[in-house]
Formats: structure tokens, C-alpha cells, sequence
């Protein structure tokens, strides 16, 4: 009789045994199966509070330039008139507006080196009679493709809500920079040759009213 207990003891032992380490391999399994998700999971919600912090910054010093804009004089302005500079000297103020938040705030991590800097004044080109487009590159190390645009536009009008009403004449600032996915990154990883975007444009405008 003692046997027979003895034997019924290692019996049940040995079965806890098997379903002890049939819990342990489950456990494993189900590890190994969610720990990629939890990456992804963690990486997308880090990737996309980045992307909206720098969208946030980048609509800040639009906002920045408008007001700064706004205050500008127009007399070096004047469409089609000869005198008219290329980079009219009151556009300057805006760039540096722009251009000292983002670098302030991080976004520009080269900024005042090498090409990513306001001296020499940049040349802009001139999409239309009054707007004025300003690119500068070379503002990020890792990425030296990478290129910050300003468009000043001094001539935008907001249509009148009544009628009779005057026109509300005003400048807008966009601002243009481009944002890159660690999320890219690692789909790739866990899905090869899987087709993301591994940046994009961040573009944000702001306008005000022309004060002089």
C-alpha cells in the first residue's frame, strides 16, 4: 500500500511537471508573438508624438513670421516696378524670425553652420509678383538632403464678408520642412519589403493683416 502511494505521488508530480512546462513554452510563445507588436505599438505612438511636437514648432514660427511681416513696410515691394529689389530688405526680418524659432526649438539641429545659415542672405525666387520663396539646405547632419522653404507672400487678400466691404490686405508665411519616420524603420524590419514613406513635409502657413 505504501508502494502504491509512493508511486501515485511521482505519478502526479511528473504530470505537474509536464503542464508546468507546457505553461512555461506557452508563455514563451505568446512572448514572442506580442513582443513585436509591442514594439511597433511603442515605436508608432513615440514616432507620431515627434512628428506632431515638430508640426506644432514649425506652425509656431509661421505664425512668427506673419507677425513680423506684417509689420513690415511695403515701399520696397512695388510689382513691376524697376527699383523693386529681388530681396527686398524688409523680407529679411520675416526669414530671421522663421529661421531663429525653428533653430531655437530644435528643429534645425545645424543651424548658423555651413550652408544652413542666414549670412550671406539667401536668394530667394519669386513665384509670383508678390511672394517670395527662400530655401536653405544643409540644416540636418543625418539627412544633408533636407531643406527648409519659406514663402512670403505680401500680397494676400481676404475677401470681404459684406458688400460693400474693403479688402483686408495682408501677408501669409508658409513653412516647409521635412519630418522622417523611425516608424519606416522598423516595419521594415518586421515586415521586408514593406512600402512606407520614410518622410514627409511638414507644412504649415499663418497670415495677418498688413500694418503698413
Amino acid at each position: 500500500m505504501a508502494r502504491r502511494r509512493v508511486w501515485q505521488g511521482r505519478g502526479l508530480h511528473s504530470r505537474a511537471s509536464v503542464v508546468r512546462s507546457k505553461a512555461k513554452g506557452s508563455a514563451v510563445l505568446e512572448f514572442a508573438i506580442c513582443l513585436p507588436l509591442l514594439v511597433v505599438f511603442v515605436v508608432g505612438i513615440y514616432d507620431f508624438s515627434g512628428a506632431f511636437n515638430q508640426k506644432q514648432k514649425i506652425e509656431q514660427a509661421a505664425q512668427e513670421g506673419a507677425i513680423v511681416a506684417g509689420a513690415q513696410p511695403t515701399s520696397d515691394i512695388v510689382p513691376g516696378s524697376p527699383s523693386s529689389p529681388s530681396n527686398p530688405s524688409s523680407l529679411q526680418p520675416v526669414v530671421a524670425a522663421i529661421f531663429n524659432s525653428l533653430a531655437a526649438s530644435g528643429v534645425l539641429p545645424n543651424a548658423n553652420q555651413g550652408s544652413c545659415s542666414l549670412s550671406p542672405a539667401p536668394a530667394p525666387t519669386q513665384p509670383s509678383a508678390l511672394a517670395w520663396t527662400y530655401t536653405i539646405a544643409g540644416c540636418s547632419g543625418t539627412y544633408p538632403s533636407d531643406t527648409l522653404v519659406i514663402t512670403i507672400n505680401r500680397g494676400w487678400a481676404a475677401l470681404p464678408s459684406q458688400s460693400p466691404a474693403p479688402y483686408v490686405v495682408g501677408s501669409i508665411v508658409t513653412v516647409s520642412y521635412p519630418y522622417h519616420w523611425f516608424f519606416n524603420r522598423v516595419i521594415q524590419l518586421l515586415i521586408p519589403g514593406a512600402n512606407y514613406a520614410s518622410s514627409t513635409n511638414l507644412t504649415e502657413s499663418a497670415n495677418v493683416q498688413n500694418q503698413m
